[in-house]
């Protein structure tokens, strides 16, 4: 059994809490902080060896709203990419132990989003705004966040909230121990992929997800042609 303790990159103060978190087995820790700066941002586990902890997915997301809110939407989900270093090769059958060789090399066997995003669980309907909240744990890829089929109507980006975010993104970088807020309306039904844009990683390594989203077809934006029917020209 080992130490563990929290960092929360929403903390200002020491170890954005870690310092006064590290707790043995059985113990307990605790401390105030008041949140001071809006955004979204991640928080893991900062005792050592703390690349090891973070390789085993000690991490997650923590919202800090602005004093008025966000703006409403219909639809939000918290999404978090992580590269995770096994003993065994990718797909080999079995309990798989964690490799330090293949992570300092900065060489994942997997690249994956956590189980929320796994299919089934992320549902839009035509017409509604969709909010994902997105993370990247690491330790070590940076993640190209990608939505196939849609623009990301409104990025915060860094997890930012504050200022003008960005708008009509077709992707966008998040580092490891950073996060952004995604926002874009759904018109058309069917299954939306969510990958990390460095593209074998998405093919190779699992880092996908899918958004089903449910209603009616909205020809005037997308609509398949049978062959001959477009112009030729075009």
């Amino acid at each position: 059994m080992n130490i563990h303790s929290i960092d929360i990159h929403a903390v200002t103060g020491p170890g954005g809490g870690a310092k006064v978190t590290q707790t043995p087995p059985g113990g307990k820790t605790a401390f105030q902080w008041k949140a001071l700066n809006p955004g979204i941002y991640i928080y893991h586990c900062a005792t050592s060896h703390i690349p090891t902890h973070i390789a085993n997915g000690m991490y997650g997301l923590l919202l800090v709203e602005p004093e008025n809110g966000l703006p409403k939407v219909d639809r939000e989900y918290y999404v978090v990419q992580g590269d995770f270093y096994t003993t065994g090769k990718n797909g080999e059958k079995g309990l798989q132990g964690f490799s330090i060789e293949k992570a300092r090399a900065e060489q994942p066997e997997y690249v994956k989003f956590n189980p929320m995003a796994t299919p089934g669980n992320l549902k839009a309907n035509v017409g509604e705004t969709v909010r994902l909240y997105v993370g990247n744990g690491g330790p070590n890829l940076s993640s190209a966040f990608h939505v196939i089929g849609e623009i990301l109507d409104t990025v915060y980006q860094q997890g930012a909230v504050g200022g003008e975010p960005a708008k009509n993104v077709q992707t966008t970088l998040i580092p490891p121990g950073g996060a952004a807020i995604v926002e874009f309306k759904v018109d058309v039904p069917g299954a939306y992929i969510l990958v990390d844009h460095s593209i074998f990683r998405a093919i190779d390594k699992g880092a996908v997800a899918i958004l089903e989203v449910s209603g009616p077809d909205a020809p005037d934006v997308f609509k398949a042609l049978k062959p001959g029917a477009a112009d030729s020209g075009h």
